[in-house]
């Protein structure tokens, strides 16, 4: 057999539309887009974004179903950067598809997203997310009268050491120097000066050191025991179906007892377009534990299922008020729906950072900024809901679970075929017999 060689080829100049090779759509984004027109996405999101767009333009713009979709492809591909996304778009027949384009036509490059991202307030992307609420709420996957509380830490766009002092701007290594030289070490080498900031305390302070490049980092300790610049994460989960009520994103450095009160308050405003009575109970870990947080769930009318960590005796005294609820918070916590609830807050809001973070490609952030970073995230939300929906209609929730699938469906069909080949043989097997005789 005589070996090929590659060689180049003088492409056509005109192809007919039957030569353009057509591939068949994605079954999952096909499933998608049906639920997108099923209820009127991109009307609704054209009117959402209308004060945005003037009607006399220059270069055309990205209509704002376009936009939606390029983002809930991030989560559901798993791709971090909106440059992957562009990039990944314009390679693919079916999410072109999926997005409208025919193969004539250019897709969106990256600098066409990043910049309609940037122009659209975050109030915007925080409409979408809510009114896809209701739309869960109307197929019947979310009632938000329960929610689970917890937060991560997500990685920001800036290095450490790159951090800066807020008082007189100076780099970490320069402030080093410094330090070696107040020693009596003039030129001290890279050694010695991580000598000298191993015996400092509290030597990563937010209160002195900041990052020249995201502001709105933190420095904070990973789950993994890093230390680095990151932004909080906290969602609320409905614990009837596992679906993001909410999702905020606030300093690093801030602790749960703090965050809390702003990511029920807007809980609170979500649940209420779903139910009338909103958020009635609050599952939470036992860093949300505090007397005031329990007291201000208390006079929202919530019930609390708050773990209490160890704390030994304590003093009541003047504090009644915060004892009856403590002791309330203890109660309940006691009983088998409490402890029913904690066992469904560890697996739902695990399954979310794990789906939205790590597969969903964002535990590292791409984006500089709160607003920036929280218009992704809100998005991704609103992809992890929506995969809610398909999965109750065809048990697909990812398109990369067909992946996992087409191996099953092809040892299924190997063992069809060779079951009717033994049933051909059988039959064959007595006919023989039968004519023998």
């Amino acid at each position: 057999m005589a070996m090929g060689k590659r060689r180049a080829k003088q492409e056509p100049l005109f192809l007919s539309a039957q030569e353009i090779p057509q591939a068949a759509s994605h079954p999952f984004y096909a499933k998608l887009n049906q639920i997108l027109e099923r209820n009127k996405v991109d009307k609704r999101l054209e009117h959402l974004c209308k004060r945005f767009y003037r009607p006399v333009m220059g270069r055309p713009s990205m209509p704002p179903g376009v936009y939606f979709r390029m983002l809930l492809l991030g989560y559901f591909e798993g791709i971090d950067s909106e440059r992957g996304i562009a990039w990944r778009v314009a390679d693919s027949f079916s999410l072109r598809e999926f997005l409208g384009f025919s193969l004539t036509e250019s897709t969106p490059d990256h600098s066409t997203v990043s910049r309609t991202r940037r122009l659209m307030p975050v109030e915007t992307h925080q409409a979408v997310f809510r009114w896809f609420v209701k739309v869960l709420g109307e197929e019947g996957l979310m009632d938000g009268q329960t929610v689970a509380v917890d937060a991560t830490m997500l990685e920001a766009n800036a290095a450490m050491r790159s951090i800066q002092r807020r008082d007189d701007g100076r780099g970490y290594e320069e402030y080093l120097k410094d330090l070696a030289k107040a020693e009596g070490i003039e030129e001290p080498t890279r050694e010695q000066a991580a000598r000298l900031d191993r015996k400092r305390k509290k030597k990563a302070s937010n209160k002195v050191w900041k990052s020249p490049t995201d502001g709105d980092a933190r420095i904070a300790k990973m789950k993994d025991g890093r230390t680095h610049l990151a932004h909080k994460a906290e969602h609320a989960i409905d614990l009837s179906s596992g679906a993001v009520v909410v999702i905020t994103l606030q300093a690093a450095d801030l602790g749960d007892t703090t965050t809390i009160g702003v990511t029920l308050q807007q809980a609170q405003a979500n649940a209420a377009l779903i139910n009338e009575r909103g958020v009635e109970e609050v599952v939470a870990d036992k860093g949300y534990h505090s007397n005031e947080v329990l007291v201000d769930l208390h006079e929202d009318g919530v019930r609390s299922y708050i773990p209490e960590p160890e704390r030994g005796p304590r003093n009541w005294d003047g504090k009644e008020k915060e004892q009856k609820q403590v002791y309330g918070n203890r109660r309940r916590m006691s009983g088998r729906r409490g402890k029913d609830l904690q066992k469904l807050r560890t697996e739902l809001t695990e399954r979310s950072f794990a789906h939205m973070y790590e597969t969903g490609g964002m535990r590292r952030t791409h984006l500089k900024g709160q607003k920036n970073i929280l218009k992704r995230l809100l998005f991704h939300a609103v992809g992890f809901n929506l995969a809610l929906l398909i999965r109750k209609s065809s048990g697909i929730g990812k398109p990369r679970t067909l992946q996992g699938l087409s191996d099953a469906i092809l040892l299924i069909q190997i063992a069809m075929t060779a079951f009717a080949a033994c049933q051909i043989e059988l039959i064959e097997d007595s006919e023989l017999a039968a004519g023998s005789l």
